[in-house]
């Protein structure tokens, strides 16, 4: 079963909270609320999002305050944020608003197709780094074990774990490349593209690592770091 990801919605407005869950609910993820900014961070020392979309008017600690904390912990720095406002000071607004870190800024009253088409794009990343994630560490597991053990914790013969990598290896590839596509047909947000770009250079790198350990290569085994 493939685990959903978690998207974090930061409003200090109930009503505003449930119009949020309801027009994300149907990309089937887990929302998690946090009425205030305080709550948002303390969420985050527990739990890893995809995405966060913060109020930015909010008492006590506002959003660009809430952003600030959240970039400067190595755990969330690199989580996208999406910044929703009922307010419009003009570009200068705006500009703090990317500034605190954001990779969108949008302005209330927003279209919920446009938002849940937006989300979803930094949600797609976020599996696609789970999953390549998850191949790195069975590549570790073969690396260091000799071939000898799974993570299923059975045994299987290195030539067959190679090839069960490199198939699911493969299906990545082939899902992180259409994702790349389909950016490009949309003119999606420079963020996402460079995402997707970030994801495919560590993909890239872990093929080469796999190729690397096929028999015949005469290559010896790569050393294979985790790469944020």
């Amino acid at each position: 079963m493939v685990q959903k990801a978690k998207i974090l919605l930061v409003d200090d407005r109930p009503e505003n909270l449930l119009a949020l869950e309801a027009i994300l609910s149907a990309l089937d993820q887990t929302l998690v609320r946090a009425s205030s900014g305080e709550e948002a961070l303390k969420a985050l020392l527990t739990d890893d999002f995809a995405v966060i979309l913060l109020d930015v008017q909010m008492p006590g600690m506002d959003g660009f305050e809430t952003a600030a904390h959240i970039k400067r912990r190595e755990r969330t720095r690199d989580i996208p944020i999406i910044f929703l406002t009922a307010i419009n000071h003009g570009p200068h607004h705006t500009f703090r608003g990317y500034a605190a870190g954001a990779v969108d800024y949008i302005s209330k009253p927003f279209d919920p197709w446009v938002l849940r088409a937006k989300v979803s794009v930094f949600v797609e990343l976020y599996m696609k780094n789970c999953q390549l994630r998850e191949q790195a560490a069975l590549l570790r597991l073969q690396l260091e074990g000799g071939g000898k053990a799974t993570a299923g914790g059975g045994a299987k013969e290195p030539a067959g774990l190679l090839a069960e990598l490199s198939a699911r290896l493969a299906a990545v590839e082939e899902q992180a490349e259409a994702l790349s596509k389909q950016l490009d047909d949309e003119s999606a947000d420079a963020a996402a593209v460079a995402t997707a770009a970030h994801l495919e250079r560590k993909l890239t790198g872990l093929r080469r690592a796999l190729d690397a350990l096929e028999p015949g290569t005469g290559n010896s085994a790569p050393s294979v770091t985790s790469q944020n």
